[in-house]
């Protein structure tokens, strides 16, 4: 199906076509770009011109340029405008203007992509849904995913993120949401933000984006509230609170399970209950402001209850699974490597202590972003209540120094600098019957503990 012909991006970007042609998705990639895609040329760590070509070799149906690059003939299928950023944006805020959609938007400290996910599994049971992939969340990642969004969708998901202050009001300015939801405000990005009160204010912003007569979804459970209650009134939004104890949609109950949960929430004066296929009770919270986002939406609470149950974990987000290693040997492993934060890992290794491991292990990376703190916020993780339950903990980075100083010497396992040097002594520290954790910034490539972990399932040593 066409997404966009030359006519239309040319009417959209102010641009120039040099063909008439018509693209049927929206690439910034060549490793992942798609026959028919139109290639958008920006310019990050490599200038995207240094690409159009290739792309154009591998089918690309035109490329967004602001030059023709010297490899590229004068006569390919190219749509010039004067800069390229600008002109994704350009076609974002477009692709928006011309849908109908029901747009939520989604922002947090912790949690937004698996929050996204889960309102995109809801929102495809009700009908034509596009979503945000993986973590595009930025200044490119919002653009990009509006001008992929095709003009008869239905129900539409923007993720929205930051690391700095300012980035978030842009970003949904683009989006427009008829709902805006905040998972929770935590001490992330403090680097660039003095305090997290700073970080709640930048979070509030995506009520200043939202459509006229549009709904904040707040989280009452944390602890500035209060800064996103007063934006969202500001903006003449209409209010709906989830979280403990909150007067709207308020989380009762949570029973946790080896591979899922069992809660209960309460809306008015009607108890509810849901499934949530994951372990962690955090998961439950965020499965309440999806809930609760899409009803706001207008889909019925008990349809998006059956539609949450079609939900899971993606990869290195808190996905569990058991790895069969030799002589009917297996290990838990809980792969929570993607990113991390004072508040998600402690998620993470409450998780952990929950699990019927025989002994639990933590694989723990550096904690990037976090200030002058920096070094205090790794050390305090050896007091939190969960440690207690964790047997072992073996770090990773100059930051993990830090904690692995504080732990008690009987749990304090090995320091490494980096994951590669770590996984190098997998074998020699993983045992039958073990749960083990895999989480750290995304830097910091936890993933390399991952993919040792599942290495051993394909005929690796293992201690008994």
């Amino acid at each position: 199906m066409t997404l966009w012909t030359a006519a239309e991006a040319v009417e959209a970007t102010n641009g120039r076509a040099t063909t008439d042609w018509q693209v049927t998705g929206v690439s910034i990639d060549t490793r992942t770009l798609q026959p028919g895609d139109l290639f958008v040329a920006l310019k990050a760590a490599r200038d995207g011109h240094d690409f159009v070509a290739q792309a154009l070799d591998k089918g690309a149906g035109a490329a967004l340029v602001s030059h023709i690059p010297e490899s590229v003939p004068g006569d390919a299928a190219l749509l010039i405008v004067d800069d390229v950023q600008a002109g994704l944006e350009a076609l974002g805020q477009a692709a928006r203007a011309r849908t109908d959609a029901h747009v939520v938007g989604v922002t947090g400290s912790v949690g937004k992509t698996s929050t996204k996910e889960m309102l995109a599994s809801i929102l495809e049971t009700q009908g034509k849904t596009h979503a945000s992939v993986a973590s595009y969340n930025n200044h490119w990642g919002v653009p990009l995913t509006l001008a992929r969004m095709p003009r008869y969708t239905e129900f539409a998901v923007i993720e929205i993120g930051m690391n700095h202050p300012g980035e978030i009001a842009p970003l949904v300015r683009q989006a427009r949401p008829h709902v805006g939801l905040v998972t929770t405000v935590a001490a992330v990005h403090l680097e660039a933000f003095e305090s997290v009160a700073g970080i709640a204010h930048e979070k509030a912003a995506i009520f200043n984006g939202l459509a006229k007569g549009g709904a904040a979804i707040v989280n009452t459970d944390i602890e500035h509230a209060d800064i996103l209650r007063s934006c969202a009134r500001d903006r003449g939004a209409k209010i709906v609170e989830f979280g403990r104890t909150a007067g709207d949609y308020a989380l009762i109950h949570v029973e946790q399970g080896a591979d899922s949960l069992q809660a209960k929430g309460r809306v008015g004066d009607k108890e509810f209950s849901f499934e949530v296929q994951s372990a962690g009770t955090h998961f439950a919270m965020n499965a309440l402001g999806a809930l609760a986002s899409c009803v706001e939406l207008g889909v019925d609470l008990d349809q998006a209850i059956a539609g949450l149950r079609r939900w899971s974990p993606v990869k290195g987000r808190g996905v569990r699974e058991v790895i069969a290693l030799l002589n009917g040997a297996q290990i838990e492993l809980l792969d929570d490597s993607y990113n991390a934060n004072p508040t998600s890992m402690e998620a993470a290794l409450d998780v952990l202590a929950a699990s019927a491991g025989r002994r639990k292990i933590a694989f723990l990376g550096d904690m990037k972003e976090l200030g002058a703190q920096e070094s205090a916020m790794h050390a305090t993780m050896a007091d939190l209540a969960a440690m207690a339950q964790v047997d072992q903990v073996h770090c990773i980075g100059p930051l993990m120094r830090s904690l692995h100083h504080a732990l008690p010497e009987h749990k304090r396992g090995l320091w490494t600098a980096t994951s590669v040097e770590m996984a190098k002594h997998l074998p020699e520290l993983i045992r039958d019957g073990d749960a083990v954790l895999a989480k750290g910034s995304l830097s910091m490539a936890l993933a390399q503990i991952v993919d040792g972990l599942r290495k051993m399932g394909q005929g690796g040593a293992l201690e008994s």
